[in-house]
């Protein structure tokens, strides 16, 4: 799309600029974000809009450890040197770009991955880094054999310069100022009286301020520290060597200059799923038939916009809006514009998402907004309005999109009605579409008879005396000048003298709008009650339906009414366990009798559903039990209801009393099976599907919420790590998938505010890395 300057800046196109580079995270997408202009044609917006909506889906980028690291790459171009943790600042940067490199290949998100894989790996030279520096920046000793040469026998000659100046301060100690060994000019001394400096034979390197004391470097150790400062000057060359030899590899990295750019871009994407999230946006699509269709259209810079309908099609390409002023149509027209300009810059643009925004392919945006009046240059309001018109002219066809503010004011009315009906006529004819606003009424009667163009009006509402911005298709808008004058308290007299000089044709016309706006407010209003009826209609139709279905099904009341029933007794007893569950949440003592009378009513639940399966299964492992049959005491036995072992404390008539790990339970005898040592199956992981275990042995380990919603597996979680703690399990592991990240993301934030939970990391590779999540409890 071309726009030129004027027009960006007449929509305000730099402040959707100015909020999308408040939303970057790197300077180089701020830079980015502040340049951004439209793309050239549909494939690349497309594209654009593509990515953000992969960011939209699948959750925003990392970008973490990314510097705008360009000006440090050029000092290193021109020749000069980067102490070290310059070179470390390239160097995580370029680390953090082959990281988003990864973690976008490895989400598949193709459009963002088609990005980045212009971004290099950098393993090579990353590695290097990491062998010659320290994560302070510092050269290693073992950087390059000789360093470490240099590096190791420097040590042992401080040592002995060291030890042999400790010689002579004890040699010289009533001359000696200070007991302690300095250093200056780089090189080791003692330091002496003053007034005893002949004392000492050496070299004098420098004198205290006070002059009390001079340091001496004594004859003994001139020879040891020429030889360290020889040393020392090799280490420096070596180390100078070693980062310039650093720096200019990364900056010679092939890659490195693209792989920057392709940051700043994904970066913008990023702020543009940001700028969507934040204002609220959809994302458009381009028709290939030129329509523009945006429903709930509003300015997404004006706060508390009233949102409207704006639809152009093959039966209208020219929308001509009328009515008071300041009553939105100019907040309108560049409604539509802006909306073009962030749908080719791949933004998203602010309308209703209930039905997808289209927009037409469009190579040029023409615009005529705003006074163009010019001191400088000598033209008036209308000779500037002329200037832009005449450019529309030359330049509309039928993929332009033309809006026009205000066409025909600031000169005669009558004139001016006759040329923008001339430039209206052009602009059709070429085939542009687009919206035009006026307050002439020729041109009303214009957009009435012209095949392609349509009226609309901006209604305002009399009586407040206030616009209501809403656009209404099909109808011109009228003035309400003497409307308007009468409701403020206008003299009679004043107002039928301007009725007279308005004339019979301004009357007619006004009276003509007038009629239409009340003949549109009573269709509008049997519209209403059309759709009234049908909607009864239809209920009724559909409570026929059900009353047909009632008789036909009549030889299963029976089994309805039963099973009605059971969904009553189902949903009493659910209601029931959640307030269990709240008491043991909220009453840490009452909690072992709460999860007691959870599982009874689970067991009770499960009968009533006819969903005891577990018996048969229970049957291939160990004895049935009859009502009758004594338990001992002491023996271990399987509660089918809990799913858990334990051993029998007491036999209360048909019921027994059995230790499930920390509880006590009263079961039904019948429900309780003896277990063989010998074919004890290991106690199976708890699922999303399941009741909890309540024995030890069976104790919750394991939560499956792959495939819940974020909302629903959260409610599970919580009643999951509440009845592990109530069994005090050591840890439990989280089964979430890795998916697009957004259920691990909501587990890991609630696991993080979790009081009962101590800390948590992901599972080893092999037992399912990061899709599953293992949390440790706090006792």
């Amino acid at each position: 799309m071309q726009v030129s300057d004027n027009t960006l800046a007449k929509l305000s196109f730099e402040r959707v600029r100015a909020a999308l580079a408040e939303r970057a995270g790197t300077f180089m997408g701020v830079e980015l974000a502040n340049a951004l202009a439209p793309l050239h044609d549909e494939a690349a917006a497309e594209r654009a809009l593509e990515r953000v909506q992969e960011v939209v889906d699948g959750g925003f980028l990392a970008l973490g450890g990314i510097e705008d690291v360009r000006g440090l790459v050029r000092r290193v171009r021109d020749g000069n040197l980067l102490d070290g943790t310059d070179i470390l600042s390239i160097a995580y940067t370029l680390d953090g770009a082959a990281t988003l490199r990864r973690a976008i290949l490895h989400s598949e998100r193709p459009a963002l991955g088609e990005l980045a894989l212009e971004i290099g790996t950098f393993d090579g030279v990353l590695r290097l880094v990491r062998e010659q520096l320290d994560p302070d920046g510092n050269v290693r000793d073992d950087a390059t054999p000789k360093l470490y040469d240099i590096r190791r026998r420097l040590n042992p000659l401080r040592g002995r310069i060291r030890d042999r100046l400790t010689r002579l301060l004890e040699q010289y100690s009533e001359y000696v100022q200070d007991p302690i060994i300095t250093l200056r000019r780089e090189r080791y001394v003692i330091p002496i009286k003053a007034n005893h400096q002949a004392r000492v034979p050496g070299l004098a390197l420098d004198r205290s301020d006070s002059g009390a004391t001079v340091f001496i470097e004594p004859a003994g150790v001139v020879d040891l520290n020429n030889e360290l400062a020889l040393l020392e000057m090799e280490e420096r060359d070596e180390v100078r060597r070693i980062l310039l030899a650093l720096g200019r590899r990364l900056a010679d990295e092939p890659l490195l200059d693209a792989s920057l750019e392709v940051v700043a871009k994904l970066d913008v994407v990023n702020a543009s799923a940001r700028l969507a999230s934040d204002w609220r946006l959809t994302r458009p699509a381009f028709d290939p038939a030129g329509r523009v269709r945006l429903a709930g259209a509003r300015h997404p810079l004006v706060t508390d916009c009233v949102p409207n309908d704006i639809l152009l099609d093959g039966g209208t390409r020219l929308l001509v809006i009328t009515g008071p002023n300041a009553g939105g149509k100019t907040v309108l027209i560049k409604t539509v514009g802006l909306a073009a300009l962030m749908a080719y810059s791949g933004l998203f643009v602010a309308a209703d998402g209930a039905r997808q925004p289209l927009l037409p392919y469009t190579r040029e945006l023409l615009c005529d907004i705003g006074d163009e009046q010019s001191i400088e240059a000598s033209l008036s309001t209308y000779a500037g309005h002329l200037r832009n018109l005449r450019a529309i002219v030359d330049s509309a066809d039928e993929h332009a999109l033309v809006l026009i503010d205000e066409l025909g004011s600031g000169t005669d009315p009558d004139e001016g009605a006759a040329i923008s009906q001339a430039i209206l006529e052009a602009v059709v004819a070429s085939g542009a579409r687009g919206l035009v606003t006026t307050h002439l009424a020729p041109l009303k009667v214009f957009a009435s008879e012209t095949p392609g163009v349509t009226n609309a009006a901006m209604r305002f509402d009399v009586e407040a005396l206030r616009p209501a911005y809403q656009l209404v298709m099909g109808q011109p808008g009228r003035s309400y000048a003497l409307a308007i004058a009468e409701r403020l308290g206008l003299g009679r007299e004043l107002l039928a003298r301007a009725a007279e000089l308005l004339g019979p044709e301004g009357g007619r016309l006004e009276g003509l709008l007038l009629a239409l706006e009340d003949r549109r407010e009573e269709l509008e209003e049997q519209l209403a009650e059309a759709r009234v009826a049908s909607e009864t209609a239809v209920r009724e139709a559909g409570q026929l339906r059900d009353q047909i279905a009632m008789l036909r099904g009549r030889e299963g009341e029976v089994m309805a009414a039963a099973a009605a029933r059971a969904e009553a007794l189902l949903k009493d007893t659910m209601q029931h366990a959640a307030r269990l569950k709240r008491s043991a949440r909220e009453e840490p003592e009452l909690r072992s009798k709460a999860l007691e009378e959870i599982g009874a009513l689970r067991q009770q639940a499960r009968k009533l559903a006819g969903r005891d399966a577990r018996r048969p299964a229970a049957a291939a492992h160990s004895d049935p039990v009859e009502v009758g049959d004594p338990l001992g005491v002491g023996m271990r036995v399987r509660v089918a209801s809990y799913d858990a072992e334990g051993p029998v404390l007491e036999r209360r008539g048909d019921q027994v009393v059995v230790q499930l790990g920390l509880i006590k339970v009263e079961v039904p005898a019948h429900d309780v099976d003896p277990v063989k040592k010998a074919t004890v199956k290991a106690a199976q992981p708890t699922t999303r599907r399941s009741p909890v275990a309540l024995g030890q042995s069976s104790a919750p380990r394991e939560l499956n919420l792959r495939g819940e919603r974020v909302e629903a597996g959260l409610e599970l979680l919580r009643d999951f790590i509440m009845e592990a703690h109530a069994l005090k399990t050591e840890s439990v592991r989280v089964l979430h998938g890795k998916g697009t990240g957004a259920l691990r993301d909501a587990v890991r934030s609630y696991l993080k505010g979790e009081k009962l939970v101590e800390r948590f990391e992901d599972a080893v590779p092999y037992e399912g890395g990061h899709g599953v999540t293992v949390a440790y409890l706090r006792y």
